[in-house]
């Protein structure tokens, strides 16, 4: 009896896992991400010895400015990564580039993500849910969703037009 490897063209449960997989993946790792394990202290922490490994000396003010950067970056940048993974599964093996239905699924579960990871981090010991990174989150999701957009049409104009 021969095994057969599923590839991502066989079917559906090949493109399940070529799109969907790796939403679940980044939702998982978000979900990680939201624990004590990377709260602000534990960022601090780390991005205080990788400073030190440089030979540079920052003062607790400057540490503190660069970890709730580096923090809302990531905020911004996860959920933009995740609206952008969703779009793509949404879109699979379309020939078109762009629905609006697809922007709007991609949007919602987004959002509804960044409101259950808030309060999913209230209840952990050392995080605190915030509307405000809701927010941000939203936003980094909404401009992945610009940029696909803007994409869309200039690719869409390139072929009208050659």
């Amino acid at each position: 009896m021969s095994t057969r490897l599923v590839t991502a063209g066989s079917g559906i449960l090949g493109r399940a896992i070529k799109y969907w997989l790796p939403v679940f993946v980044m939702v998982g790792l978000m979900y990680y991400a939201s624990t004590d394990v990377l709260s602000g202290e534990n960022t601090r922490g780390a991005i205080e010895k990788f400073l030190s490994s440089l030979g540079l000396q920052v003062t607790w003010h400057t540490l503190a400015r660069i970890n709730y950067w580096l923090r809302k970056t990531a905020h911004f940048t996860e959920y933009a990564l995740l609206c952008w993974l969703l779009f793509r599964a949404f879109r699979a093996d379309s020939p078109y580039r762009w629905r609006f239905r697809w922007a709007v699924f991609s949007l919602v579960i987004c959002a509804c993500w960044a409101l259950l990871d808030e309060l999913h981090q209230t209840f952990t010991r050392t995080r605190g849910g915030s509307i405000n990174d809701s927010i941000l989150d939203s936003v980094g999701a909404l401009v992945s969703l610009a940029a696909i957009g803007v994409s869309a049409a200039v690719r869409r104009n390139k072929t009208r037009y050659s």
